[in-house]
């Protein structure tokens, strides 16, 4: 069982790496005017995709309820939280600052989303660390 979590958070891990690399593509490529780094990010996840859904291994630990649980926690820290963390923050900047574009509103929305991932990557190490402490404490006693 423990071996299926480490794969679980792996996977989530990776993907929500895969999904950080788009969307920071997209704000390099509508700062340098070309879709270049948005195709290659998303040739690169495609790919991952692929060999997820052909490689039989993968495709049959992919289906267990951890990882399915794990990729939702993912998508919570990387998606859903930061879209409106991100709205809200650019509302308040645009009203007591300055009017802001399409660019700044999307890297305010990538360094909210990276900041989601780093915290989604530290709560599974703390949890993993005590899941080992835990471990550990049962064997000796």
């Amino acid at each position: 069982m423990p071996k299926v979590r480490h794969y679980a958070d792996l996977l989530a891990i990776l993907a929500g790496f895969m999904w950080l690399v788009v969307y920071w593509s997209i704000s390099l490529s509508a700062r340098i005017g070309s879709v270049e780094p948005t195709l290659a990010s998303l040739l690169l996840l495609g790919t991952m995709v692929l060999v997820s859904f052909v490689h039989r291994p993968i495709r049959v630990m992919l289906r267990r309820y951890r990882v399915r649980k794990r990729r939702t926690e993912m998508w919570m820290h990387i998606l859903a939280l930061p879209l409106t963390l991100a709205f809200l923050m650019a509302v308040l900047i645009e009203n007591l600052i300055a009017p802001m574009n399409g660019q700044h509103k999307m890297l305010l929305f990538n360094i909210v989303a990276t900041a989601g991932w780093l915290v989604f990557v530290v709560t599974l190490l703390i949890k993993l660390a005590l899941h080992h402490i835990h471990c550990r404490r049962k064997a000796r006693g």
